[in-house]
């Protein structure tokens, strides 16, 4: 009990689920979609929040299809997140450098 315990306390810590009795355990990318949610892109971040909360339980109730498929998901909406908080701060970037430029030669 201990062992099964301390195995499931350094897998979440990880960002991975418990898997199920064969030993397989999927990525819930948690704390992934928490960090995108709140640097990134909070729209698309909690679509990736929703995604890796429901690995764990689609695990414990035997499902592996489906956390695998909760954490692909996951995955996808982290990195659409990550993508567009990229592209914000970039647009941001270059309007910024144009509007000090367009300043210095006026």
């Amino acid at each position: 009990m201990r062992q099964n315990l301390a195995s499931e306390c350094s897998g979440s810590a990880a960002g991975h689920g418990r898997g199920d009795a064969s030993g397989t355990t999927v990525p819930n990318y948690l704390v992934f979609a928490i960090l995108t949610t709140v640097f990134c892109c909070l729209p698309t971040g909690i679509p990736a929040i929703v995604y890796a909360a429901q690995v764990n339980s689609k695990l414990q109730v035997g499902d592996l299809a489906g956390a695998q498929a909760a954490s692909s998901n996951a995955k996808m909406w982290c990195w659409i997140s990550f993508g567009l908080g990229l592209a914000t701060f970039g647009v941001t970037v270059l309007l910024t450098m144009i509007g000090t430029l367009s300043r210095m030669h006026h």
